[in-house]
């Protein structure tokens, strides 16, 4: 089975929060959603910084306090938590529903709105939305054997 491409471009680092985009890139390139993380910084705090550009797997992660919130709220519909393997010096990387840098702890939140972070604090809206539709593509690849890889990239530095 081939490997179906994400893509996060990061275009605006605010004080608290990270705004960006989420394009499927495996046959050209298709916004999916609007994206939120923690701020970049130099040295990492836990729970506080978005983790490093680069190129990582997605594989579905079938345990912890997400997933089963997640099988509770969802049902059928969830198949296990988007987690975004082997970044360096972080764990249980996820991509999931939130609104703002207080719901994300260094993992990807997706909405279907976006407020800016230059004056603001960032927030994306209709989160729950974003996911219920981009969800079911991304985890049916990997539930049918194929693989994800995400991109992400700094376009805001």
């Amino acid at each position: 089975m081939s490997t179906m491409t994400l893509e996060v471009l990061r275009f605006s680092s605010g004080s608290d929060s990270t705004l960006g985009a989420l394009f499927d890139t495996t046959n050209g390139r298709r916004f999916l959603a609007f994206t939120l993380e923690d701020e970049a910084r130099d040295e990492k705090v836990a729970g506080e910084t978005r983790i490093p550009a680069g190129t990582y797997d997605v594989r579905l992660r079938t345990e912890g306090g997400f997933h089963g919130r997640y099988v509770a709220k969802y049902g059928d519909f969830h198949k296990g938590m988007l987690h975004v393997q082997d970044v360096p010096g972080f764990e249980y990387i996820l991509i999931h529903t939130g609104n703002n840098d207080e719901h994300t702890e260094g993992c990807l939140l997706v909405g279907d709105t976006s407020q800016q972070n230059v004056t603001k604090d960032g927030f994306i809206g209709s989160s729950g939305d974003a996911y219920k539709r981009i969800y079911p593509d991304i985890a049916d690849h990997l539930v049918d054997g194929g693989e994800v890889q995400i991109t992400y990239i700094d376009y805001d530095n």
